[in-house]
């Protein structure tokens, strides 16, 4: 798809692809109304534009669109709707250590009843080992400052899925 097919969609159809990069309702119906972008910039903009306007509520909504980190059960269940632009996000998991995966299930488990929400990483790029060592070290913030790092991460990912997208 070319930005011109992503301007031209039916509003439904633009919405599928834009709630594969984020599944925040909101963000999702900023990003169709803003249609049609002149450009990748503008689009890119907008993206961020819509992402600092919403609320916790809309953040953790998007959060919920991710499976958690090694957990292949809520990957298949999860990512159902995102898996074409998500695939291989999280590849470097398939390639742990027993003890590696079963300290990430274990991390996850913590942080989800410490925040009430899911891990969120930018895993492209990162090893198993790495995305361990940032959950370890995001572990002790509290839920304020995880928050916005969550989100920050959730930034990320939607810009890679969007760049994917086109």
């Amino acid at each position: 798809m070319n930005l011109t097919q992503l301007n031209s969609l039916a509003i439904n159809e633009a919405q599928e692809c834009f709630m594969q990069c984020c599944t925040s309702s909101v963000w999702v119906d900023a990003m169709v109304k803003a249609r049609p972008f002149a450009d990748i910039q503008a689009l890119a903009e907008q993206a961020d534009s819509a992402w600092q306007d919403l609320t916790e509520h809309d953040y953790l909504e998007a959060f919920e669109g991710h499976p958690q980190i090694g957990n292949v059960d809520t990957l298949r269940a999860k990512y159902a709707n995102t898996k074409a632009l998500a695939s291989g996000e999280q590849r470097s998991v398939n390639n742990a250590t027993e003890q590696v995966i079963t300290a990430l299930a274990q991390g996850n488990a913590d942080y989800l009843a410490k925040f009430g929400f899911i891990f969120i990483v930018c895993a492209t790029g990162k090893s198993a080992e790495q995305m361990l060592a940032l959950l370890q070290a995001r572990l002790p913030n509290d839920r304020a400052t995880e928050l916005i790092i969550a989100a920050q991460e959730q930034q990320k990912i939607f810009h890679l899925r969007l760049e994917k997208l086109l």
